[in-house]
């Protein structure tokens, strides 16, 4: 017989790539001139922030689902709105990707993520220059060069607008791990999008202002209902499901789902827009920068390991309040990387903590070893 939660992980698993690939698939055939001819990605960026902030709302303020975070105008304007500038701005210049380059070649740059999310950390203090993780990321922009080098329709336009997306993901990211866990905070999916939804719709009306509305005043909008209700619907599950995965697995393990996702999703673009034509070198390309993706996740998961303390050496005492005090919100419960909004734990050193056993114990350990340094 299966086993229930073996089979109900899975299960989460499978939602999350399906979702998350549907989602990708969706604002694709809306976007592109092609299909449903919308070509307004800053519209249907704010639409689901829109929406999702909405939803928020109603959770929290009507049913009371989870209960507000201690929000101070300080943290507001010092946290929250730089976050969501960046988080909106990834949004914003992902979407417009989809007017210019194919969705095969996008999956195969979002292979950069790591790379951009290390440069970031570095420059802004977070992570330390490593030779062994250096020499890592220099594998996977080789293989991203080779991919792009191997794409047929190449557009300058588009890969700047993904790689710029990329680099503000990976910018909102750092500073999810600086600015709220210097203050304190932590938000889980519902209070990230109670909070930041709204500021992301607010920043995104001006450059919908002045560049978007214009054409949509003169232009013969399609506009269906149900299209983009089911749209902000698949969005807003997206991020619920990968809440459930990270849940119930861990950081790396998503990552190793997005992997498959990301080759499912290869596969898809090409029989869903014929237009998209997969090259050998793009796969030869887009395997190298895999290669250096999957030994990045090696890199980490072996660091956390190294970090943590054998249950023996930690004080009895400790381990009594261990299991006296442990509570569901010691696991890390969110990680909305793909396209979430993250907290303050989905950049941190115990990101993938759910995945290793006494991940509570090693925290107190580590801290154990800060005061005896001190």
């Amino acid at each position: 017989m299966i086993d229930k939660s073996l089979f109900l992980t899975y299960f989460y698993l499978l939602v999350y790539i399906l979702l998350s690939s549907g989602v990708i698939l969706y604002n694709k055939w809306v976007l592109s001139p092609k299909y449903f001819n919308f070509p307004f990605p800053i519209t249907l960026t704010m639409i689901h922030m829109g929406f999702s902030g909405a939803v928020a709302f109603f959770l929290i303020r009507v049913i009371k689902v989870v209960s507000p975070v201690k929000m101070t105008f300080e943290i507001y304007a010092t946290c929250v709105i730089p976050i969501s500038a960046f988080f909106a701005s990834s949004l914003w210049f992902g979407n417009t990707a989809y007017l210019h380059i194919s969705v095969a070649f996008i999956q195969m740059l979002k292979a950069l993520m790591p790379v951009a999310t290390f440069l970031m950390a570095v420059l802004c203090g977070t992570d330390k220059l490593r030779w062994d993780v250096f020499l890592n990321m220099l594998l996977v922009s080789v293989g991203v060069v080779v991919s792009s080098y191997g794409e047929i329709h190449f557009n300058v336009i588009g890969t700047a607008y993904q790689v710029t997306g990329i680099f503000a993901e990976a910018l909102r990211l750092v500073l999810t791990q600086v600015l709220l866990q210097k203050k304190g905070l932590t938000l889980n999916p519902i209070t990230s999008l109670y909070y930041i939804a709204p500021c992301s719709f607010a920043f995104l009306f001006v450059p919908w202002y002045f560049l978007e509305q214009p054409g949509m005043e003169v232009s013969q909008i399609k506009f269906n209902f149900w299209i983009f209700f089911s749209n902000a619907i698949c969005a807003l599950a997206l991020n619920f499901s990968i809440f459930l995965v990270i849940g119930r697995t861990g950081a790396v393990t998503v990552r190793v789902a997005g992997v498959l996702k990301d080759w499912i999703l290869i596969a898809l673009s090409t029989v869903i827009f014929p237009e998209s034509i997969i090259t050998g070198l793009n796969i030869t390309g887009y395997a190298i920068a895999l290669c250096g993706v999957v030994f990045y996740n090696y890199i980490k998961v072996r660091d956390v390991r190294s970090s943590q303390l054998p249950v023996e050496s930690i004080p009895e005492g400790m381990t009594q309040e261990w299991k006296f005090e442990k509570k569901p919100t010691d696991s890390y419960d969110d990680d909305t990387n793909s396209r979430g909004l993250g907290s303050a734990s989905d950049q941190s050193v115990d990101e993938e903590a759910p995945l290793i056993s006494s991940s509570r114990i090693s925290h107190i350990g580590r801290s154990q070893l800060s005061n005896r340094d001190v």
